[in-house]
């Protein structure tokens, strides 16, 4: 492994009176520092689809682009995982704004194929921001992993659902940024780099400037981010709050080998292989609704906009969702991960037959498009945090890449993406609601398998 990348020593213990007054600012810091972090990945992520609409008058096809955007959500789903065993091996502090740089730097160098190769050798330029995209992915899954590194390491199972809600919603921000970035950083630097060439203007805003933006948040990241509290010469989070799980060991806190955290913490434990199984179908009603709802709105002869005010309403009810999810899981739950999940998948499929039965009538799909955002996105954040839950602290960004991987590859890429997109085609939309309803059922009984564990343990 690179140096900068190692982990830090634990440094001698501060008992002075003022390393608890220490320990309580590191936290929110650190906090902090994840939470931005993470943003800034989503504005480097899925810019390509923002750029398809202006990439067609150019030449290039429908086809030939969605294969290039495709790619990203494969490598996202193989990173995610086992870069997560890197990350847990490695100082998160250098882990995280390297994958972000590295990121932004291979967004920003989508510009070279769409311009300087262009249409005019399509193939290549197809393949370059093929592999280009697919760079993005891979780096863009060096996120998730040392963030729930540093939220395991900083903050107790008990505290862990609502602080990781809080954090969850970094993505939310971070998405809901790219589309005013691409807009106004076309409209504000468009003309310096290309003068009257308007149509190329959209490069600046969306490859551009968000990549330059991502590289000051990365920066800003590495300021504030710090490994684990021992690192800085502080006790683990679990003495110092004297909040110590009933699986808790002193080991969690050795770095392990990639070969123990794979087969003796992550794909030995039948618990984490629900959790992923679960996760698959989360997945595939979450991004099996939201992909496809402006496509289903504009069939049943509802305006571009008003799919679009409907999209909108899907992602921001996310927010609310989340905060309360992580919430009830803490407190009324007592950090038990599964039944709240359960719930929240009862009420999103209660939500998906509202849509399903009044899917001509705008106002009804958009609060059943509301309820739906609103309670999917917290078993989204709460399997991550169950799967950090299930694995000790030194295997918990595999642990969550795991369960990430079934969500991405499976859940999204074949199952929300390819699955619905094929009955839709052949069966119609009928058939697809029965699809994502199914997924519902599906994803409550894998989660109920983990019930029994879960109140065994708390």
């Amino acid at each position: 492994m690179l140096s900068f990348l190692k982990q830090p020593p634990y440094l001698l213990e501060d008992t002075s009176p003022e390393a608890d007054a220490r320990y309580h600012r590191l936290r929110w810091q650190v906090f902090i520092g994840a939470f931005i972090g993470y943003a800034g990945f989503y504005l480097v992520r899925k810019n390509f689809s923002m750029a398809i609409p202006a990439l067609a008058p150019l030449g290039f096809e429908k086809t030939e682009l969605g294969i290039v955007l495709s790619m990203n959500a494969v490598a996202y789903a193989l990173s995610k995982f086992l870069m997560g065993s890197v990350s847990d091996r490695s100082n998160a502090r250098a882990f995280l704004p390297l994958g972000l740089i590295l990121t932004a730097i291979s967004m920003c160098f989508m510009i070279v194929p769409i311009q300087w190769i262009g249409v005019e050798r399509k193939a290549l330029a197809i393949v370059v921001m093929a592999a280009l995209n697919f760079l993005v992915g891979w780096f863009n899954g060096m996120g998730w992993p040392p963030c729930g590194r540093v939220m395991t390491h900083w903050f107790s199972v008990s505290e862990r659902g609502t602080m990781m809600s809080i954090w969850n919603c970094a993505h939310n921000v971070g998405g809901a940024l790219v589309g005013p970035m691409a807009t106004y950083g076309a409209a504000w630097f468009g003309s310096w780099f290309y003068g009257s060439q308007s149509e190329m203007y959209f490069l600046i805003g969306t490859f551009a400037f968000p990549a330059a933006t991502a590289i000051l948040i990365a920066l800003l990241a590495y300021i504030l981010i710090r490994d684990t509290p021992q690192s800085c010469g502080l006790p683990s989070v679990e003495k110092w709050r004297n909040d110590y799980p009933r699986n808790y060991s002193e080991k969690s806190e050795q770095t392990l080998s990639a070969k123990e955290i794979f087969f003796h913490h992550v794909l030995n434990n039948k618990l984490l292989w629900f959790v992923a199984l679960s996760n698959a179908f989360v997945y595939m009603v979450r991004y099996g609704c939201l992909d496809w709802a402006p496509t289903i709105l504009t069939e049943k002869g509802i305006d571009l906009k008003s799919a679009g005010w409907a999209y909108f309403a899907y992602e921001f009810a996310a927010i609310p969702g989340t905060l309360l999810c992580g919430w009830l899981s803490d407190k009324l739950f007592h950090g038990r991960r599964a039944l709240p999940t359960i719930l929240f998948m009862v009420l999103v499929a209660v939500f998906i037959v509202l849509y399903w039965a009044f899917i001509d009538n705008l106002t009804v799909v958009i609060i059943a498009l509301i309820g739906i955002g609103f309670f999917i996105y917290g078993p989204v954040m709460l399997i991550g945090v169950q799967a950090l839950d299930l694995a000790p602290k030194n295997a918990a960004g595999t642990a969550a890449g795991f369960t990430g991987f079934f969500g991405y590859f499976f859940g999204t890429a074949i199952l929300a993406n390819v699955v619905i997109g094929a009955v839709a085609q052949s069966f119609g939309w009928n058939q697809t609601f029965l699809l994502l309803l199914g997924a519902c059922f599906l994803s409550i009984v894998f989660m109920s398998l983990t019930l029994r564990e879960e109140y065994r343990k708390s």
